[in-house]
């Protein structure tokens, strides 16, 4: 029996839906994280310090940690939409995704973070995300998926200005990293064409 409309239509949902519960479940995760920091300072420590051989280990911990309610609160939107939106692309390409831009993005602030500074924050993972979608749809040679990017450069584009080092008090060293890792993985993980036999 052929699929109906109606099979289609939840077909296409599906992703969507995987995708939104995903993000706001991270999200979510961040804000018990940042509250739990907040009463007892039990996760201070997670934080990256650059050039220390034991801070290794904090390289992918620390996007997952904030400076504030208000840091975490400027990250929330940004990587709900730019998340939500590279995680339509399916899960496990995402999670790869994920990983190479928070490996990337902190190893880079471990390599040229100041001295005695302490980096935290998704914004090494949305700065990732931005990068990520723009180029993605070339990439892949994908229609969409420009259309997506073009859109995000629309809304997100004025982002691109945080990698430059215009503020001390802002990790750019994560920006510019996160980015890198971001434009790294659309080759990475980049849809390979169906190879037809004859």
């Amino acid at each position: 029996m052929p699929p109906t409309d109606v099979d289609q239509g939840r077909g296409r949902s599906r992703p969507a839906r995987t995708a939104a519960v995903l993000m706001l479940g991270w999200v979510a995760l961040l804000w018990v994280l940042e509250a739990l920091d907040t009463a007892t300072g039990a996760l201070h420590t997670y934080g990256l310090s650059p050039r220390e051989v034991g801070e290794l280990r904090d390289v992918l911990p620390m996007s997952f940690l904030h400076h504030g309610f208000d840091h975490l609160a400027s990250n929330t939107v940004p990587l709900l939409i730019l998340g939500f939106l590279a995680a339509l692309g399916g899960i496990r390409r995402f999670a790869g995704v994920v990983l190479t831009i928070m490996l990337v993005g902190g190893l880079g602030v471990w390599l040229t973070a100041p001295e005695y500074s302490v980096t935290a924050g998704a914004s090494v993972v949305v700065f990732g995300l931005l990068g990520y979608l723009l180029v993605r749809g070339f990439v892949d040679r994908s229609t969409r998926d420009i259309v997506i990017g073009l859109l995000v450069a629309v809304f997100y584009g004025s982002l691109l200005w945080g990698v430059l080092p215009t503020n001390t008090a802002v990790s750019w060293q994560g920006h510019l990293f996160g980015l890198i890792g971001g434009v790294l993985a659309a080759f990475l993980f980049r849809r390979r064409a169906p190879v037809l036999t004859p």
